[in-house]
């Protein structure tokens, strides 16, 4: 069966029609991951062995006559920060370089539950800490639309996998665009449910209170598909919430006649690149012709999120990084006389120069002295953040807006410069602090041929409406182009 642009719909077909198997599909996977990734560096551990088995299980499955389950026979890439029970899980860090979990994530079990085949564990930033993943230990992931530019981070590898054809759908997470920004980048779907929609229990933390686990696929339908699978309430993690999971699927047919998009005047301000500008400003009106109607929101704190962010992210993150010492797991520094000097170099040597530098900064902001200065003040500026999603969700059903600033930029063009790096998440960081639902949609090509990506906001837990707008773009203007692999 040919497998570029392979969907989950097309693949069920296949396999209730007796014209494919698990088996084929998986095979012609890895086959493809073992002819394109070297260029790609998109996987850090190939889950061969244990695919296969599960495709043949599932054909068993099959052949005594039980029905499809929502994901049978799906392989699907699961980003390096998520627990797989017996498949090594190393954040792409040296600290973790060896890690084989005993468990899975609860959004790996429920994956499993549905079906999937566990194809293996894409790259990614160093514990998701980064927007280009040029940060892993275990070298940068490259673009397929061009080798020279990032995929976007920090869920780059699982972004330049889905496409590139090296799986059908795949898992992410998202801290502040780490699952949009790469689906911009490489002209994918990329969502970010509301916070507490899909279980964290699993997620090696980065930003505790910002953290969301999402799927990257190549269309709106199998990113709802999957979403359908992960949600839901986990009584391992106290954040994920009680909220009725409606039927997502069934959300895409609806009308968007009437349906009110919001534009924020701030997102089309100094930084936005012209040619990206022109292209959202195209899908704002094509939702017009489709019967949205556009109106003009304010997010007036917007100026103020990338400081917001950089305080409250870097302040979870020293925290939750102080476990890896050392002594308990992961890496730890030989030939040491003491134990301070022990923590002291299993630290400097197995942490990457960006984790450091957010290790610092989160430790400085929390220190006596500069709480009140910096955290606190984050804290408010946070609430004022989402006091203007609220007050501009009473004047629409929607906010439309650019994914990134710029399409995929060349590696090393912002490696020195940490603020131009961190600028590139202006646009998703918001839906982060705020804690909504955001999806980015690829919309057209740049003139240099590279994806660029819309993004939408939805209110809390009102991602069936996110996923039907977005459907309803998709259908009426499809993205056909692919990767020149």
């Amino acid at each position: 069966m040919e497998i570029i642009g392979l969907t989950i719909e097309r693949l069920h077909d296949a396999l209730r029609s007796g014209t494919t198997s698990a088996t084929e599909v998986c095979r012609r996977t890895l086959e493809r991951i073992e002819a394109l990734d070297p260029q790609l560096g998109a996987f850090l551990t190939i889950n061969r062995d244990g695919a296969l088995r599960r495709a043949e299980e599932l054909d068993r499955e099959r052949a005594r006559g039980e029905p499809l389950r929502p994901l049978t026979g799906v392989p699907i890439a699961i980003k390096d920060n998520i627990c797989t029970r017996g498949l090594r899980t190393t954040c792409a860090s040296k600290m973790l370089s060896n890690f084989v979990p005993p468990y899975d994530a609860t959004a790996v079990e429920r994956l499993l539950e549905a079906g999937a085949i566990i194809i293996g564990k894409t790259n990614c930033d160093e514990f998701a800490m980064g927007s280009s993943n040029e940060n892993s230990a275990f070298g940068v992931v490259r673009n397929p639309w061009d080798a020279e530019r990032v995929p976007g981070g920090s869920s780059g590898g699982s972004g330049a996998a889905v496409a590139a054809d090296l799986c059908v759908v795949a898992l992410g997470s998202d801290t502040g665009g780490s699952v949009r920004l790469p689906a911009a980048f490489c002209g994918v779907v990329g969502l970010k449910p509301t916070y507490g929609r899909v279980s964290r229990y699993g997620l090696v933390a980065y930003g505790s209170s910002l953290d969301q686990i999402g799927p990257i696929a190549k269309t709106v339908a199998d990113a709802a598909r999957v979403l359908q699978v992960i949600a839901g309430r986990d009584p391992r993690d106290s954040t994920s919430s009680n909220h009725p999971v409606p039927d997502y699927l069934a959300a895409l047919d609806g009308e968007i006649t009437g349906l009110r998009l919001g534009v924020p005047r701030e997102y089309f301000g100094p930084g936005l690149d012209e040619e990206v500008k022109a292209a959202v400003w195209q899908a704002i009106h094509r939702f017009a012709d489709l019967g949205a109607e556009i109106v003009e929101v304010r997010l007036p704190h917007t100026e103020y999120a990338v400081a917001c962010y950089y305080i409250i992210a870097t302040a979870e993150a020293s925290s939750n990084l102080a476990r890896y010492d050392g002594v308990r797991y992961g890496y730890r520094a030989q030939g040491t006389r003491t134990l301070r000097e022990m923590y002291r170099r299993t630290r400097d040597e197995g942490f990457g120069a960006e984790v450091k530098r957010r290790i610092m900064l989160g430790t400085y902001v929390l220190s006596a002295g500069y709480y009140d200065a910096y955290y606190l003040k984050a804290l408010k500026v946070r609430t004022l953040i989402e006091r203007d999603f609220r007050e501009a969700f009473a004047r629409c059903d929607l906010i439309v807006g650019p994914t990134s600033p710029t399409v995929a930029f060349r590696l090393g063009e912002k490696t020195e410069d940490p603020l131009a790096m961190y600028l590139s998440d202006i646009y998703t960081i918001m839906a982060n602090l705020a804690g909504v639902p955001a999806i980015s949609i690829p919309i057209g090509l740049s003139r240099n041929g590279l994806p660029i990506g819309l993004q939408l906001h939805a209110r809390h837990f009102e991602e069936e409406t996110l996923l039907r707008a977005a459907h309803a773009y998709e259908r009426a203007f499809p993205f056909l182009h692919k990767p020149p692999l």
